[in-house]
């Protein structure tokens, strides 16, 4: 084991214990508040609905990266491959479609009430569970093509048979595939990201005209607070362009290795970046959700 695979190693176990301990904390909150606290706002039902599966994406995906980092490569059997890799897959769909869906909802939230949007608006909340079991049974029955391929390094006769991932393997014909891969993986990650992008744009378009208007009103030094309303947006805003910046460096290493030489190096790398959202994204929650906030030091009761 080489002091690069020492330190990758340790960076797999810092990014994947204090993400999954975020995680882990936000979901902790809102199991309680949901038992003896306040009644939990809608937003909170997809917000814990993200820890969850970003925790998934973290131990499913970090923990054995880390023993690979380390240098055991097989520890995983056939069965344990494909568990490992179909898991991690749905989850990090579910973190997608969830951070969409938080964009999505709050841009809806931020309409006018008398738009168009009015009616939507007063139904979405009754829509938010039936909306999380829809996304776990698309992905669900969508990744399940990682059953039928992916297996143990024990299992591969040589390393010509398939994409070497460290602690596991997939046949060559999958990522030679480049319609299949498209259609089933990435075309429904395109949509996401793109309705992402336009309620992003959407809501700093409104949030741009509201401080406006304030500044109208009240002028430049005497404009109110901002509400909760204002900073459950901007959180959103700031999650949202988080994921998408990891998202988008993630993209392109992984097109890379498709057409590329296929390293370990590489391979962890790619790993690292599509843990951080899942790492990061808790500590934003927590710092910015005046409800969570109030259970931490690292901000004041407002």
């Amino acid at each position: 084991m080489t002091s690069d695979d020492m330190v990758l190693g340790l960076l797999f176990i810092f990014q994947t214990g204090f993400g999954a301990l975020g995680n882990t904390f936000l979901l902790g909150i809102y199991t309680i508040t949901f038992f003896i606290g306040p009644r939990l706002r809608p937003i909170d039902l997809l917000f814990a609905h993200l820890a969850f599966a970003n925790d998934l994406v973290l131990l499913s995906k970090g923990v054995p990266q880390t023993m690979a980092a380390f240098g055991f490569n097989y520890f995983l059997d056939d069965i344990g491959c494909k568990l490992v890799f179909y898991f991690h897959r749905v989850a990090r769909g579910l973190s997608l479609s969830t951070t969409c869906l938080l964009s999505g909802y709050q841009a809806i939230t931020l309409s006018s009430g008398n738009s168009k949007w009015a009616e939507i608006k007063a139904r979405i909340p009754k829509c938010i569970v039936p909306f999380c079991f829809l996304c776990w049974t698309f992905h669900l029955l969508t990744y399940h093509i990682i059953l039928l391929n992916v297996k143990g390094l024990t299992r591969m006769k040589n390393n010509s048979e398939g994409n070497n991932l460290i602690y596991c393997s997939a046949p060559i014909g999958i990522s030679f595939n480049v319609a299949k891969h498209i259609f089933i993986f990435s075309l429904p990650d395109v949509l996401y990201v793109g309705i992402m992008v336009g309620s992003n744009g959407y809501m700093v378009f409104v949030l741009y005209q509201h401080h406006q208007r304030l500044k109208y009103i009240y002028g430049n030094s005497l404009i109110p607070s901002s509400s909760p309303e204002t900073r459950a947006t901007r959180t959103i805003l700031l999650l949202v362009s988080m994921f998408v910046s990891f998202y988008s460096l993630n993209s392109i290493l992984t097109l890379y290795m498709q057409f590329g030489k296929l390293t370990s190096w590489l391979v962890h790398i790619n790993v690292l970046l599509a843990a951080c959202f899942p790492a990061c994204s808790p500590f934003v929650l927590i710092v910015n959700d005046s409800q969570i906030c109030k259970y931490t030091w690292l901000c004041g009761i407002e």
